[in-house]
């Protein structure tokens, strides 16, 4: 919903977990790339229909919604998808279609939790993973050299949301020209607000830095990864790994 441009998500090829089962879920620009202990497709595709009617009936109501750039207050009535939204996107200090897709990414995973005990939900770029084992998570970052060459390290046990935002690469929009701003916390809503926000500071190498400065101040941030063309800024509790 962020965007009716469909993008070809080829970095896909790189997304491996050979003890998990992977499917798609493709409805209208929604596009989910699953991996759980069994195909759970028509599971996926009901929740991503339901959370998708919700936000777009929301929409009817609260226009203002989805065209506002800054944080924006959600009805007493807003189902808690929007008001989870308006709250990360409004702690983020950005609109709340800035988080859409790390919130139809974590909605649905963990209603898949009820039938897998492990599930990861990529929805451009944007990740929600719950898994008992260690995974790593590549950082597409378009053509940089740092693209698929590192990576952050998910400790066992872990639910999280990994979200990257791009000036450079796909359809989503950005103010800034990063190649690719990755946010680690324990909610993809607000790891997906958060990386729009620091992503839309990033105009050069010199504001990687304050990126950094910007992201580390908010609590619920386990992790931060900034690519700029040759420039990489890290700081955060995971590995970063050599791919």
């Amino acid at each position: 919903m962020s965007s009716d441009k469909y993008v070809e998500r080829t970095y896909r090829k790189y997304m491996k977990a050979l003890d998990l089962v992977s499917f798609q879920v493709k409805i209208q620009e929604s596009d989910l790339y699953i991996l759980a202990k069994k195909d759970l497709k028509k599971e996926a595709e009901k929740f991503l229909l339901f959370y998708r009617k919700q936000i777009e009936d929301y929409i009817l109501e609260d226009p203002v919604f989805k065209l506002t750039l800054t944080p924006h207050r959600p009805k007493d009535n807003a189902p808690e998808i929007v008001q989870d939204m308006c709250f990360w996107s409004g702690k983020a200090g950005v609109g709340p279609m800035a988080s859409v897709a790390g919130a139809i990414a974590e909605y649905v995973g963990k209603e898949l939790l009820n039938y897998s005990d492990e599930v990861i939900v990529e929805n451009g770029g944007d990740i929600f993973i719950s898994t008992k084992k260690e995974r790593k998570v590549a950082i597409f970052a378009g053509e940089s050299p740092w693209s698929n060459k590192i990576g952050v390290l998910i400790p066992p046990n872990s639910t999280l949301g990994v979200c990257t935002s791009s000036g450079k690469v796909g359809p989503s929009l950005s103010f800034g020209v990063a190649d690719a701003v990755m946010i680690v916390s324990n909610s993809a809503v607000f790891s997906d607000a958060l990386a729009t926000a620091v992503g839309n500071m990033i105009k050069n190498e010199k504001d990687v830095e304050l990126g950094i400065e910007f992201a580390r101040k908010f609590p619920e941030v386990i992790q931060i990864v900034i690519v700029f063309d040759k420039h990489l800024g890290v700081w955060g509790n995971l590995e970063l790994i050599k791919l």
